[in-house]
């Protein structure tokens, strides 16, 4: 579409100077005053809300959000992120660029990646599904004009943390093609992201900042350009922790001429950027028109952002500023928490009635943590706040063991924020935290905040809790035969010690033998408050700083022994207990005998009032997994194994029973499927196919129902998916109450990748169409024989999973 307002890529790049060029393929872009460019910045976090400026609305984890199988609500989310970001950019154009980073679509393909609640499914369509709508509502609804310009995250084959940047994902062609491109593929040709970040590791050998595949594959499914930039300080990594090339001169040429159009380098100095490509050039590395392409991309989703329009034309500006965490944005959150939540499983303790005394246990009952990439929230609502005032008697406790720690005959004590000494006054006593692995924080327990390093070495008590790039806030106690315990501070890896002044540091070369005396057995206390109680809910889950992050995988899926210990306790002191998961990812929490099992990403800031609508039977619990829980880490292939095909990995080949399958989730009504119709029972490829079912309410409660329809090819010359999502539609019934639920059954996206070809092709062969509540729980099974022949195309675009 012509526009005549903005000045035209074109027109900009025949007047720039070579200096000029280079200057905006950095992160920070220089301004060109002459030409009344002003000054530019990709990079703004806006992952589930905008982050690390200030306070925004913060709302559930990406995850989160994916588990409500709602796209229309995850492009509310999204529009209300892109607003916000808007807002803060006109505050502060400098510091905040309408290039946000955001969403990560690469497919959570093994449940131990330290990032993974950044992602949304561990199947590529369904990923490509959400992320599509959560862009869509970044980008805005304008026919020319971005709201904000959205990046995908990460290209390509990205799912571990350990050694991310010298390890290579092998990617065998049909995974490649049929497993990772699709989710980086939809949100592009559909419109909805316009860049993408390279990834840190390198794919079958290469680094990906040097792929292939950005120019060969990706830069294809778009109409217009794709920006694509590269993750910060990774291009350094080519000629430095890769070894891939011998300099960095080289290596930053040879990212430019694989398709790496803004260089995230060294900060906001983009001086040595633009210094390794002026050498470049002058070596003959790169050409001048390697630049201008690139400096073409970038001046083209400017344009398209408004950033070059004369002031009045951007139809984005304007925003109120007051739009940051607005009334209409609180709600949202509340709403996207509230459908984020998913019953495991119920045996009829929940919803609790109106008049319950409920006891609210364990380290994550009156706290809302928040992740790496969350916001400042403006404010925070637990579990245990959630349900204050809604319930008779709501008590609280967190179930951890209250300590102190002498050295000797000298206690460890805090005062008046010095940093901890020994000393001969009453000790000060310490919660201690548990967040798996042996790893604990120490929480001061008369004033609430943590015990942490500071960059001297000495130990504070401070900090509002774990949290920053480095993490010093976390420790191992390492007890000795003698009865004393070693401290070991994780981030430095050294013992605390005692300096001659009598403080606490981590750098004295000496460790100090501590005797921990116990004060409180907090596992007992939470018991003692269960068993006075009606019901006990004991909410447990990670810590998104600690245990499982970016730079840190899970080793295994197993909840903190300490949180084990409590809710064993909790529930032999009171068998009508309710285990409430807030965690970044999936657990291998066992079948144990429990009434109920509810889950939740972190919520945001609305976290406890989304929660405790679904516990008290005010909204229907409509969320979904999007992941399979495994019932143990053995059912896992090596973190480092990306032949999903190969190792029987994810729903789509998992031969094993596992703990919650894939779509799972329950209502409290009940839903009874019937009378299956196809409206063909031959097809050929290209055509598509209206699968039908009416679906009824049995039950007593209003419920929402998530109907899911799979398929199988049951002959193939090649290993096929056992169940393969295909679409999906959620409807809302009353009691009694029943509807006619269409999908849509698209036969080219039966396709599978024929290396022989080096194309898709659809067999002739009958698929088993499945319909149910999830990827194990099939209600329905019907018959389509499809006819292929030759190649037939993989759909590109996104479909909607809303209700028809």
């Amino acid at each position: 579409m012509t526009d005549p307002v903005a000045p035209r890529p074109d027109d900009l790049l025949a007047r720039l100077t070579l200096p000029e060029k280079l200057g905006l393929l950095h992160q920070w872009q220089a301004p060109v005053p002459r030409l009344g460019l002003p000054a530019f910045r990709t990079g703004t976090e806006a992952l589930h809300g905008v982050a690390w400026l200030g306070e925004a609305t913060v709302f559930p984890q990406a995850i989160g959000l994916a588990t409500s199988w709602n796209p229309d609500l995850i492009r509310a989310v999204g529009a209300a992120v892109g607003d916000e970001v808007r807002a803060k950019h006109q505050a502060d154009p400098g510091r905040v660029g309408l290039n946000v980073w955001a969403p990560v679509v690469n497919p959570l393909r093994d449940p131990r990646w330290g990032r993974n609640e950044e992602g949304w499914s561990e199947d590529p369509w369904l990923t490509g599904c959400l992320a599509t709508a959560y862009a869509r509502g970044l980008r805005g609804d304008h026919p020319t004009r971005l709201r904000t310009a959205p990046t995908l995250k990460h290209f390509l084959g990205y799912n571990n943390e350990t050694d991310r940047a010298v390890t290579s994902s092998d990617l065998p062609p049909r995974v490649l093609h049929e497993y990772e491109l699709p989710a980086f593929r939809a949100p592009l040709a559909a419109g909805a992201a316009v860049a993408v970040m390279a990834s840190y590791n390198l794919v079958d050998g290469v680094p990906a900042h040097l792929s292939p595949l950005i120019d060969g594959e990706l830069r294809g499914w778009a109409d217009d350009e794709v920006l694509v930039v590269g993750d910060a300080g990774a291009v350094g990594n080519i000629a430095g922790a890769q070894a891939y090339l011998p300099d960095h001169v080289t290596g930053f040429a040879a990212a430019l001429r694989a398709g790496i159009d803004s260089f995230t380098e060294d900060d906001d100095d983009p001086g040595p950027t633009v210094a390794r490509l002026t050498e470049a050039m002058a070596r003959g590395l790169v050409t001048e028109s390697d630049v201008d392409r690139a400096v073409r991309r970038i001046l083209s989703v400017r344009t398209r952002l408004g950033d070059l329009d004369p002031p009045g034309h951007d139809p984005h500006a304007g925003v109120p500023a007051d739009v940051v965490n607005c009334a209409a944005h609180r709600e949202l959150a509340r709403e996207a928490a509230r459908q984020s939540v998913v019953l495991l499983r119920n045996d009829g303790l929940l919803p609790l009635a109106p008049d319950t005394r409920v006891a609210v246990l364990g380290p994550l009952a009156d706290t809302v943590l928040t992740d790496w990439y969350s916001g400042t929230p403006p404010y925070a609502v637990s579990a245990y706040r959630g349900l204050l005032g809604r319930l008779p008697d709501v008590r609280t406790h967190c179930g951890a063991d209250r300590i102190t720690l002498r050295v000797g005959d000298r206690a460890v004590r805090c005062v008046d924020g010095a940093p901890l000494a020994l000393g001969d006054g009453a000790p000060t006593e310490f919660d201690v935290v548990d967040w798996g692995q042996g790893v604990v924080a120490l929480r001061v327990a008369h004033h609430g905040r943590y015990v942490g390093a500071q960059d001297a070495g000495t130990l504070v008590d401070d900090r509002p809790g774990p949290g920053g790039w480095v993490v010093r806030e976390t420790f191992r106690l390492h007890h000795r035969p003698d009865g004393t315990a070693l401290l070991h501070h994780l981030a430095t890896g050294r013992h605390v010690g005692v300096d001659p002044d009598g403080r606490l540091r981590v750098d004295t070369g000496d460790p100090a033998g501590f005797t921990v005396d116990l004060v409180v057995d907090g596992a007992a206390e939470a018991a003692a408050l269960a068993a006075a109680a009606d019901v006990a809910l004991v909410v447990l889950g990670n810590h998104p700083m600690v245990g499982g992050r970016e730079t840190e995988d899970r080793v295994d899926l197993a909840l903190p022994t300490g949180q084990q210990d409590l809710l064993r306790a909790v529930r032999a002191a009171n068998p009508r207990t309710v285990l409430v998961l807030t965690s970044s990812y999936p657990y291998a929490v066992g079948r144990a005998h429990l009434p109920a099992v509810l889950w939740s990403a972190h919520g945001g800031q609305e976290h406890g009032n989304g929660l405790a609508d679904v516990l008290l039977g005010a909204a229907d619990p409509g969320g979904r997994l999007t992941q399979t829980w495994y019932a143990d880490t053995a059912e896992l292939p090596d973190l480092l194994d990306y032949d999903v095909i190969g190792a029987d990995a994810t729903y789509l080949y998992h031969r094993g029973e596992p703990l919650y399958p894939f779509g799972h989730g329950l209502s409290y009504a009940s839903f009874d499927y019937a009378d299956l119709r196809l409206s063909t029972a031959t097809a050929h490829a290209g055509e598509e196919v209206q699968v039908s079912v009416e679906v009824t309410n049995t039950g007593r409660h209003p419920g929402t129902e998530v109907v899911q329809l799979y398929t199988r090819q049951r002959r193939s010359r090649v290993k096929q998916p056992l169940r393969q999502l295909r679409d999906f539609a959620r409807v809302t019934l009353d009691p009694g109450c029943a509807a006619r639920v269409t999908l849509r059954l698209r036969t080219a996206d039966l396709a599978w990748w024929d290396e022989t070809r080096a194309a898709t092709v659809v067999e002739d062969a009958v698929h088993s169409v499945l319909v149910g509540r999830s990827a194990r729980d099939v209600r329905l099974v019907g018959a389509l024989a499809v006819t292929g022949g030759d190649t037939a195309p993989v759909t590109t675009d996104g479909r909607s999973g809303a209700a028809r």
